[in-house]
């Protein structure tokens, strides 16, 4: 692939936040929250990144923004090693880079106006100043299915949906070319969550962003995703693309995820398989040796328990880190 298609790469991504113990606060462990992962977003693409709570979806997302400084590895956007970057040049990249928090009713402050929040990125990158800056804040406000003179209103004023779109309004006020959605619909009910995967896609084609998908919900993750990665205890399991990871689940993990989403039709949900998984999740602290998933896989073999296996194609664009497959 060439690599002008390639907008985000990750390579080896390790991301442990230290414990720290006793008066003198020594640091005692480490929790692995992500653990060496590889990966990449296509520009114009949308990248689904599912797994359990506590796998590292969140931790990955902040990790590629810059957000944290991470322990080792690296993060490249159009070619650029981010980690590198420091000062002015890391300001620069941000404006590129932009977040959709997953809470909306906790992700935006209390004592700002719809309007001071949405305008807040202009005014900090100098975007826009004046009659070009109420303009463009009315612009925005449009563009997400809100009315500009709402503008004056306060947080507590707006539903959650509502409170959504400012957040993704506020993503939007610098004109980033990839955006990192944290879980975007979690915390919103079932109809409100269609409103903002539509509005998503929508912008997306509109202005031709790319966006790295944080989310558990892998019918959400299906309808927006062009290709899905599925993380387990900070470790990639697969990545492949939405279609053929949902008819070709080739992880026991991957499969054990899809046998447990709904199916509307009673009948067909009788007649599948599910696949319990037991135990439970190992420590970040302390993960087991070899395959992370090992303890809990119906397959695993001795080579499972000793050596942890490698991300590899096994054709198609389609990656899996077992050995079993």
């Amino acid at each position: 692939m060439a690599s002008d298609d390639i907008l985000i790469r990750v390579e080896d991504l390790v991301m442990h936040f230290p414990i720290l113990a006793g008066v003198l606060r020594r640091k005692v462990a480490d929790v692995k929250a992500v653990d060496g992962i590889s990966f990449y977003v296509k520009r114009g693409e949308t990248l689904g990144l599912v797994g359990e709570s506590g796998c590292g979806k969140t931790t990955t997302g902040r990790c590629v923004l810059g957000l944290y400084d991470i322990t080792g590895g690296k993060v490249f956007f159009e070619g650029t090693d981010i980690t590198k970057v420091t000062g002015k040049g890391r300001r620069a990249l941000r404006r590129n880079m932009q977040l959709v928090f997953q809470d909306p009713y906790a992700s935006l402050d209390p004592r700002m106006t719809a309007g001071d929040i949405i305008g807040e990125p202009m005014l900090v990158h100098q975007v826009a100043a004046g009659n070009a800056y109420r303009e463009q804040l009315a612009e925005l406000f449009t563009m997400v299915g809100l009315e500009p003179r709402m503008s004056i209103r306060y947080p507590h004023e707006f539903s959650g949906g509502q409170r959504q779109r400012i957040g993704i309004a506020r993503a939007l006020a610098v004109r980033p070319k990839f955006i990192v959605c944290d879980e975007p619909v979690s915390a919103l009910d079932v109809s409100i969550q269609a409103q903002v995967i539509m509005l998503l896609m929508k912008l997306r084609q509109e202005l031709g962003l790319t966006y790295l998908f944080v989310a558990h919900d892998l019918s959400v993750v299906r309808f927006i995703s062009d290709r899905v990665a599925v993380m387990y205890l900070g470790k990639m399991a697969e990545i492949t693309r939405s279609d053929e990871l949902y008819d070709n689940p080739l992880h026991p993990y991957t499969q054990a995820l899809l046998s447990a989403v709904p199916i509307p039709d009673p009948v067909v949900d009788r007649q599948r398989k599910r696949i319990l998984l037991y135990g439970d999740v190992p420590s970040p602290v302390n993960p087991p040796s070899g395959c992370h998933f090992n303890p809990r896989c119906r397959m695993a073999i001795d080579i499972c328990k000793e050596q942890e296996p490698e991300l590899r194609d096994v054709g198609g664009e389609h990656w899996v880190a077992c050995h079993r497959v």
